[in-house]
C-alpha cells in the first residue's frame, strides 16, 4: 500500500488539515488504514499526527468527514505545547494507531478510570524525525498509563521497524540499555507538559512504571474490539465520524462523489507562529 498526504489551508491556521491518501484517493486515518501490517500481526500500522521536536499539538480529527489530521485547538486559539526545559516540543514521533478507540464507557479494571475517546496515543522512538500523515510500520515495546482528568490515556511505546536499532529494541527493558535515559524523560514529559498553562502535574497508574510489551498488546487488542463495536454501531458514536472508504458492511461507507467535495492538494507555506512558542520553561522538580 502506499500512502500520501493532502495538506489543506496554510498551516498553523484554524483551516489547516492534512489528509491521508491510499494510492491518491483520501481514506479515514481512524477507520480505513489497517492497524496490523502483517498476517502475522507483529508489525502495526502508525499515523504520524506530531514529528519530533515540534510543538503544534496536531492531532486526527474524531468528528471531520474523513477523520483528517488538524491542530487542536482551546478556546478558539490553537494550541502548542510548551518547552520544559531541557525539553524541545515532543521527544518522540507522535501519533496513533488506526483502527483503535478508548472506549469512555468502559473502566479499566487496573486503571480505575475510563478511556478516554480517543484512537490509542503512539510514541515512536526511532532516530528518523517523521511529518504529519506518515504512516509508519512500527513494532510494540510497551505501554505507559497516563491519568488525564480521570480518564485512562495509554501511551504505546514503539519503534520503526526499519529503524537500526529495531533488532535490538523486543521489549521495554531494552530500551533502556540501546537508549538510556529516554523512558524517564518520557515519564517526566507527560508529567509536567501542561504545567505551564497552569495545570498540576499528570498523574500516572502503576506509579509510572512502563509495562511490557505483552501488556500493551493487550491494550491494543482491547482497544481494537472497542473501535469494531463502535464502527458497526455496537457502541454509541457520540460525536465521531464515521465515515470511511473501506470498512465492510458499513453504513457510514462514502462513494468516490462524496470524495470529489475534498479540495485538491495545497501545500500552501505555514503562517508565522509567535515567537513565544519557543520559549522554555523551568520547572521544580524536573531532572536537569
Amino acid at each position: 500500500m502506499t500512502y500520501s498526504i493532502r495538506k489543506i489551508g496554510t498551516p498553523y491556521t484554524l483551516e489547516h488539515r492534512v489528509f491521508v491518501e491510499k494510492d491518491g484517493v483520501p481514506v479515514s486515518p481512524f477507520h480505513d488504514i489497517p492497524l496490523y501490517a502483517n498476517e502475522q500481526q507483529t508489525i502495526l500500522n502508525m499515523v504520524v499526527e506530531i514529528p519530533r521536536w515540534t510543538n503544534a499539538k496536531q492531532e486526527i480529527s474524531k468528528d471531520d468527514f474523513l477523520n483528517p489530521i488538524k491542530q487542536d485547538t482551546k478556546k478558539g486559539k490553537l494550541r502548542f505545547v510548551r518547552n520544559c526545559f531541557p525539553h524541545k516540543g515532543y521527544l518522540w514521533n507522535y501519533g496513533a494507531f488506526p483502527r483503535t478507540w478508548e472506549d469512555p464507557n468502559s473502566i479499566h479494571p487496573e486503571t480505575k478510570a475510563k478511556g478516554d475517546n480517543d484512537p490509542l496515543d503512539v510514541c515512536e522512538i526511532g532516530e528518523l524525525v517523521g511529518y504529519t500523515g506518515q504512516v509508519k510500520q512500527v513494532k510494540v515495546l510497551g505501554v505507559m498509563a497516563l491519568i488525564d482528568e480521570e480518564e485512562t490515556d495509554w501511551k504505546i511505546i514503539v519503534i520503526d521497524v526499519n529503524d537500526p536499532l529495531a533488532p535490538k529494541l523486543n521489549d521495554i527493558e531494552d530500551v533502556e540499555r540501546q537508549l538510556p535515559g529516554l523512558m524517564r524523560a518520557t515519564n517526566e514529559w507527560f508529567r509536567i507538559y501542561k504545567i505551564p498553562d497552569g495545570k498540576p502535574e499528570n498523574q500516572f497508574a502503576f506509579s509510572g512504571e512502563c509495562k511490557n510489551k505483552k501488556y500493551a498488546e493487550d491494550v491494543i487488542r482491547e482497544c481494537s474490539d472497542a473501535w469494531e463495536k463502535l464502527v458497526t454501531g455496537k457502541t454509541p458514536r457520540g460525536d465521531i465520524s464515521l465515515a470511511n472508504t473501506t470498512v465492510e458492511n458499513s453504513p457510514d461507507r462514502v462513494d468516490q462523489a462524496q470524495l470529489a467535495a475534498i479540495p485538491r492538494n495545497e501545500n500552501l507555506p505555514p503562517a508565522p507562529i509567535d515567537g513565544s512558542i519557543d520559549k522554555w520553561f523551568f520547572i521544580s522538580g524536573a531532572a536537569v
